[in-house]
């Protein structure tokens, strides 16, 4: 019971530095105010170990939806995981996760975004094995190697920027924007964001990294670890060059494609909501590419207020239909969970961009800036359908688990912690609704009006009907579902990430474990054994098969 009023004590600190980030932020936004500090943390002679902190509208704002997402996944998690023998380190391995993104998020050194960006690489893996089991194991691991290539990048850019003689890489960018041997960094640094936010062909950690308890999938795949590679790109957008950038918008199309294709024929309900925040991050970086930075960062709060709001959801429904994620097993949950039901069906519609919700604001002005664009057809294709997939998927599991009947599970609500739980989504709930507009109105403080014809002003709106009508056809028509079975391969093939884990780890990995396995048991256990015993045994079965096999032919 201590440790509850421990834990609510946290909530409400983080709730408060939430509100105060957001006042400052908007001050700051109004007077166009940046402030840079230096603490000087030791000195020795002529050498000094200083801690370097740059406030501005931008990082402030995002650190006031970082503190009100984790103040609501905290007091989640004190109902969600009151079972769990080890509350006290989970909660403080989320409150080390909390503080290893305020430190990236703050910082314009890039020694100490190294300690932010470890701090989310290690307290994640930490987190991700929190159930420790041999699947959690797995997913660990390929988390964390996933993410150390990243960590290699960065190092290698904070190794390469000695030649500016500080890592203040704030006040470089202009420099490095003219002198193009420096864009070296930049190249660094794309492919550590790259790693970090799961893009192709790093994308396989992402849905295994669903292993860690659900509050955690809220407040990793919102606001904190995935986002972090978008963040560091932001701040580095003076850098952005036309002659390469292309080939990354391409890759970040296909990422957004193929995660939009496997949420679609995916069934457990963690992992299509894994693979919709893929697919949202492939959206972010492609408008970053594009050259709109405010924007990619104002998609970029939006997403985490309802994608937070959604794994909350989803992990109250796992925990009433006794842990099962399949969405097969799900149906009529909005007759037995109504508060919860309505809040998944509005972070699914701001998802979808439905008009007038959080996402709305952000992805109807992401579409009609990538319409003002002047890219060919095959491009146009890929980004209008996989717009298409989002609304798809999105329907699908309202589809599955609102209208469908109810099979083979029956609820569970022998406690009134349920009810507890449910208050934690209130906060967000509101948010999904009222912060578009409200962010909206702060980034943008001038209408951004966007001139085009009629039917690409209203295909936005458009696109969710459609996909509505062919997620249901998809899901529910006989002919569909036989002609299905007969590509075999192909459902395979995209429901798999275009087999991108086979490629990406086991695949890589499989010959290097097996030579090691060899080298452990040939050099460092049992040299004598096969050498002498084993060895010889089998050498003189042999002689004595072959002098066999001689005596019988003569």
């Amino acid at each position: 019971m201590i440790f509850l009023d421990i834990c609510l004590m946290m909530m409400l600190i983080l709730l408060c530095f939430s509100f105060l980030m957001m006042y400052l932020g908007v001050y700051f936004l109004i007077n166009s105010l940046k402030i840079f500090i230096e603490i000087n943390i030791f000195s020795l002679n002529s050498s000094c170990i200083v801690m370097t902190v740059f406030l501005d509208w931008m990082s402030l704002f995002f650190l006031s939806i970082v503190l009100f997402i984790s103040s609501s996944v905290i007091y989640y998690s004190k109902y969600y995981m009151l079972e769990d023998l080890s509350i006290n380190r989970f909660i403080m391995l989320v409150m080390m996760f909390i503080l290893s993104m305020m430190m990236l998020i703050i910082s314009p050194n890039l020694i100490s975004i190294l300690l932010g960006w470890d701090g989310l690489g290690l307290v994640s893996y930490c987190l991700v094995i929190y159930y420790q089991n041999v699947k959690s194991f797995n997913a660990g691991m390929l988390t964390v190697l996933s993410n150390r290539v990243g960590d290699v990048f960065l190092l290698m850019s904070i190794a390469w920027m000695m030649n500016f003689g500080s890592w203040n890489y704030i006040f470089y960018l202009e420099f490095m924007q003219v002198n193009k041997e420096m864009m070296v960094i930049f190249m660094f640094i794309l492919l550590a964001a790259f790693t970090k936010s799961a893009q192709i062909p790093f994308s396989s950690w992402l849905p295994a990294a669903m292993a860690a308890p659900t509050p955690v999938s809220s407040l990793v795949h919102s606001s904190t670890l995935v986002t972090a590679g978008v963040y560091l790109l932001i701040r580095f957008e003076n850098l952005f060059n036309d002659e390469f950038i292309f080939w990354f918008l391409m890759f970040s199309l296909i990422t957004m494609f193929m995660a939009g294709l496997n949420a679609n024929f995916e069934y457990d309900l963690k992992k299509i909501i894994a693979l919709s925040t893929l697919s949202q991050l492939g959206l972010m970086m492609k408008i970053l590419f594009l050259g709109a930075s405010e924007m990619a960062f104002f998609h970029l709060l939006t997403h985490a207020l309802f994608k937070a709001l959604l794994f909350m959801c989803a992990g109250a429904m796992i925990h009433n239909l006794l842990n099962f994620q399949d969405i097969r097993y799900m149906g009529s949950i909005s007759m037995q969970m109504p508060l919860v039901s309505i809040c998944f069906n509005f972070s699914n519609l701001a998802l979808c961009g439905f008009p007038f919700l959080a996402g709305f604001y952000s992805k109807d002005m992401v579409l009609e800036k990538f319409f003002l664009m002047d890219f060919n057809l095959f491009v146009f294709l890929m980004f209008f359908i996989s717009t298409l997939f989002t609304i798809m998927y999105t329907c699908r599991l309202i589809y599955f688990s609102m209208m469908m009947n109810y099979s083979m599970i029956s609820l569970n609500f022998l406690s009134d912690k349920f009810w507890n739980l449910n208050k934690s989504l209130m906060g967000l709930l509101v948010l999904v609704i009222f912060g578009g507009c409200y962010l909206s109105w702060m980034i943008f403080p001038y209408p951004y009006m966007i001139c085009l014809p009629y039917y690409l002003k209203i295909l936005p709106v458009m696109i969710i009907f459609i996909g509505a009508m062919l997620s249901y056809f998809m899901n529910f028509s006989v002919l569909m579902k036989l002609s299905f079975s007969n590509f075999y391969f192909m459902k395979m093939f995209s429901s798999g990430m275009w087999f991108l884990p086979i490629i990406s780890t086991y695949g890589l990995i499989k010959q290097p474990m097996i030579l090691s396995m060899n080298l452990t048991y040939y050099m460092d256990q049992n040299w004598s054994e096969s050498l002498m015993g084993r060895g010889l045994i089998k050498t003189l079965m042999k002689m004595f098969f072959f002098f066999s096999f001689i005596n019988l032919l003569f």
